[in-house]
């Protein structure tokens, strides 16, 4: 295991498994990330790429092999990756697959604050939210099921079953939230209150589940 801790960006991740399939400059690199669609699970800036490249260099990870120019194109420096490169994309990746980690996904922010919102918007907003993630995990589904039926390996697709999952899982998730504010979850009437009258009501939460009250 390393010692020190990985780079922050999983393009860094990226750029160390594309280089330990072959040696490459940075343009093919994000050429191929677009053709395999992997833009989809790792943010891709061309102007990270290079930042990147940068970082894996000065830590000894990937080394400049050759520059080469192709026709009247720009010289091209072509990468590959080190033996400390392989050991750190071996050990970032036991660390990710086999590690749960603490994310913060922004609809889990916005979650822990909902009684912000008045509860008739917020309904409206999940409702909206609920329509959209139907219709995209639908298409994505559609993608699966095409590309599965040409016989390609499964295996290049998991990051998008994955997703798939993750869509499935928040559509039932939101459409049962749906359902209790519906019903009257909140409590509703103290939800509301939050917004018809935020100081009486802030201040009798404090007082029944502690904390300091409004001035």
């Amino acid at each position: 295991m390393t010692s020190r801790p990985h780079p922050s960006n999983p393009l860094a991740l990226a750029v160390l498994a594309l280089l330990f399939e072959r040696p490459m400059h940075p343009y093919e690199m994000g050429v191929i990330l677009k053709q395999r669609h992997k833009e989809e699970s790792i943010k891709l800036r061309y102007g990270s790429l290079y930042t990147v490249i940068e970082l894996l260099l000065a830590r000894g990870f990937i080394a400049a092999r050759e520059t080469a120019r192709d026709g009247k194109r720009p010289e091209r420096t072509i990468y590959e990756i080190t033996p400390a490169g392989r050991d750190e994309l071996h050990d970032w990746m036991v660390d990710l697959v086999g590690e749960p980690a603490k994310e913060y996904p922004q609809f889990e922010a916005a979650l822990c604050l909902l009684p912000v919102l008045p509860p008739d918007e917020a309904l409206a907003l999940l409702r909206q939210r609920l329509k959209r993630i139907e219709q995209t995990t639908a298409a994505l589904a559609g993608e699966i099921a095409s590309i599965s039926a040409q016989n390609f390996p499964a295996l290049f697709l998991v990051e998008t079953e994955y997703r798939l999952a993750l869509l499935r899982a928040e559509q039932v998730f939101v459409a049962e939230l749906i359902r209790r504010i519906e019903s009257g979850w909140g409590p509703l009437d103290l939800w509301r209150g939050v917004h018809e009258d935020r100081e009486a009501t802030m201040n009798k939460i404090y007082r029944e589940f502690g904390g300091a009250p409004m001035a």
